[in-house]
């Protein structure tokens, strides 16, 4: 295959949006990368005696504001190399670096209140002014969300390693509030810099307010602030999940809701009752879901809810190498959720507290840390080529670009494909079910089932049952298509492949007998495989 490069004319358009003519400029695209548009770290640069000079030039967030795009750039650690910034990107693609910074940012948010735009450690008006909150320039920045009680002239800024700060927007002082390793119970190992030792690494913040106003403001302070840690490694894996973290904030006390990774949380103030959270375990990917309510609309289930979902790759299964998969509007009123490896819709809507909404899109390779709409465009940022610290020797210059195109190219990336498990060697007794895993929009779909703890003459029974509707959670209204069971004529291990044709929401099982009687049986594993 050959490389084709196209050059675009970029029509002349005023920031008021009325097209101005013919128009000179032009850039060059191969397959919707823009090789303008990419960013670097330097190759040699100086740094403080013992700190490596090469780490990482991935782009950590993207925000369209004043008729540009800005964009961030990050290393892997404060000064482990040089050439990162703060860029902004016109309507014509062409891209101007406004600021520099060594360090990792990866937040982004609209302040309502002030019109004002937080990327980075960056505040950014209508009019493209920019004030720097210089006391966060060396703090790794994964996260930002809306202050509690004084949202008006406060947001909170979580750093990647734990420290959570108030960060006062007129005076632009930091104020470390407390440190989510302690708070979190977070067991951080002596050396964190190995791939089997436990380390706080925040990805994402939320705030959900009790109530808001529906024009973007609320009407009494309070709520929560959930965060997301997706610290995983080798023994989250082998012994079971110990190092992330999913938690929530009421402004008094902590709550730790899950111990495994997450890194991806989202909510509407309005239009969508639904709180959203994403992450993994050494099952499959999760998806948390919540019906907040409203006032006017209370919830019939306010407890969280937890569905499967494949993981497309194990190339994302490190907390290393996810970098900040998101959930964002890229469509009005529309999610594009990124989750290890695959892409899915995902309306903000869900009713009768059920999440129907979700539908894979296609699995992709790209590393995707942020990605939004700017001029007609779907822009995705990436992390191409990072040494980290010259531990990949044949990387040379640290780079990543953009992807810029329209969303409904997704569907013609790669087909959605991938595996996960509902059970995973666990103790069973008769009357267990597991959680939903999504069925949906895939093509060929299997299920092997097996026991390696079970022993002649046992013999058990599995109830394989679909949602064709969506709201089983809810309702209840799970149909069984077939029952399974496990015994010595088989050694206790068993295919079902779905005839063609055959899908529903979301599948689950049940263990629906047992020879062993209210006994636990062991070692039970389930698992599905999409192709």
């Amino acid at each position: 295959a050959v490389a084709v490069a196209v050059a675009v004319a970029v029509g002349c358009v005023s920031a008021q949006g009325t097209s101005g003519g013919s128009c000179s400029s032009s850039v060059q695209q191969f397959g919707g990368i823009v090789p303008s548009l990419a960013v670097t770290a330097e190759s040699a640069p100086k740094v403080p005696a013992g700190l490596p000079q090469r780490s990482e030039a991935g782009v950590g967030a993207l925000m369209p504001w004043a008729d540009r795009l800005y964009m961030v750039s990050y290393l892997s650690v404060p000064n482990y190399g040089a050439g990162t910034g703060l860029y902004s990107i016109d309507q014509d693609l062409k891209m101007e670096k406004i600021a520099n910074h060594s360090s990792v940012f990866a937040n982004r948010i609209i302040h309502h209140w002030t019109s004002q735009v937080i990327i980075g450690p960056y505040v950014i008006d209508a009019e493209r002014n920019v004030r720097v909150i210089t006391d966060l320039l060396e703090v790794r920045i994964g996260a930002i969300a809306e202050h509690l009680t004084n949202p008006e002239d406060m947001v909170y800024m979580i750093s990647m390693d734990g420290p959570f700060y108030e960060v006062n927007l007129t005076t632009l002082r930091a104020n470390l509030l407390f440190n989510l390793v302690d708070v979190l119970d977070i067991p951080i190992s002596a050396d964190p810099h190995t791939t089997g030792q436990c380390y706080p690494h925040f990805k994402d913040a939320l705030t959900v307010h009790t109530t808001t106003d529906g024009k973007g403001g609320i009407t009494a302070p309070g709520g929560l602030v959930y965060v997301a840690s997706n610290g995983y490694n080798e023994k989250d894996y082998t012994n079971g999940s110990y190092c992330g973290r999913l938690a929530s904030w009421d402004g008094t006390n902590w709550t730790i809701l899950e111990r495994t990774a997450f890194y991806g949380l989202a909510a509407r103030k309005n239009y969508g009752r639904m709180v959203y959270a994403t992450g993994w375990d050494s099952k499959s990917a999760l998806l948390k879901v919540k019906d907040q309510g409203s006032p006017d609309a209370p919830t019939a289930d306010s407890e969280w809810r937890t569905y499967r979902l494949p993981k497309a790759s194990h190339a994302f299964d490190h907390g290393w190498q996810t970098e900040w998969p998101r959930i964002r509007e890229v469509e009005t009123e529309r999610y594009l959720l990124d989750v290890h490896g695959m892409f899915y819709e995902l309306s903000p809507l869900g009713w009768q507290a059920s999440s129907f909404g979700v539908r894979p899109i296609s699995q992709h390779l790209r590393v995707v840390p942020d990605f939004c709409s700017f001029r007609g465009m779907l822009v995705m940022g990436g992390n191409e080529v990072s040494s980290i610290f010259d531990n990949n020797v044949v990387t040379g210059q640290s780079q990543s670009g953009l992807w810029l195109g329209k969303t409904d190219d997704l569907w013609s990336w790669g087909k959605p494909q991938g595996w996960g498990s509902v059970w995973k060697d666990e103790h069973l007794v008769a009357g267990d079910k597991s959680d939903p895993f999504l069925m949906t929009g895939f093509d060929k779909k299997v299920l092997h089932l097996s026991c390696d703890g079970c022993l002649d003459p046992d013999s058990h029974q599995f109830d394989v049952q679909l949602d064709p509707v969506g709201d089983a959670s809810y309702t209840g209204r799970w149909r069984t298509i077939t029952t399974l069971t496990l015994s010595d004529v088989g050694s206790f291990y068993t295919i079902y492949p779905f005839a063609s044709g055959v899908s529903a929401h979301w599948v689950r099982l049940v263990m629906s007998g047992s020879s062993a009687g209210s006994s636990a049986v062991g070692n039970i594993t389930a698992t599905f495989i999409y192709t």
